[in-house]
């Protein structure tokens, strides 16, 4: 099967819309125009109470193939559900902390804002970095020459203002 377009996916199965008590925001390479073909789509999710997440989820994409739910351990064990629709592997991510906070949204602003600023060398560079088996952050991390753990080294950024970013980007010529 061709895959449809990622927003045609999501429609045709009625996602976003099924999710709606738990403020989906679509979020990971492919708002950003980074994606592969291995790329999923991912769907982060507001579940302040996991247990109904896990029971909305399980009730309107249990048919879906390939289903699997889990729940992480950790201090607030996001659940994890993933599942297969229109050639795509969708991946729903329900943590109790609203959206805005969640790193996962947090990385997709930052990373947005850079794209934004860069040129298209800056694009380019990234997706090089993708295309050799790079995650989204690591490669981000690589091109700007951040020290440390990439999640939160762009986490850092996230405060800095446009002028900054933008000056960091010309050091590097990828302004």
């Amino acid at each position: 099967m061709d895959k449809l377009d990622y927003l045609v996916a999501l429609d045709e199965a009625d996602i976003l819309s099924q999710l709606a008590a738990f403020d989906p925001h679509v979020a990971g390479t492919l708002p950003l125009g980074l994606d592969l073909p291995t790329s999923d789509i991912d769907i982060l999710c507001f579940a302040p109470d996991p247990e109904l997440f896990v029971r909305a989820v399980w009730k309107a994409f249990e048919v879906l193939p390939e289903f699997h739910i889990v729940q992480r351990i950790g201090h607030d064990r996001p659940v994890v559900a993933r599942f297969a629709h229109g050639g795509w592997t969708i991946e729903l991510f329900g943590q109790a902390i609203p959206v805005p906070k969640q790193y996962g949204w947090r990385h997709l602003l930052v990373e947005r804002r850079l794209l934004a600023l860069g040129s298209a060398a800056f694009r380019n560079a990234v997706m090089a970095r993708r295309r050799a088996g790079l995650k989204t952050e690591p490669a981000f991390a690589a091109v700007l020459g951040l020290a440390g753990d990439p999640y939160q080294a762009l986490l850092e950024l996230e405060t800095c203002a446009d002028e900054d970013l933008l000056a960091r980007l010309s050091i590097k010529g990828l302004a």
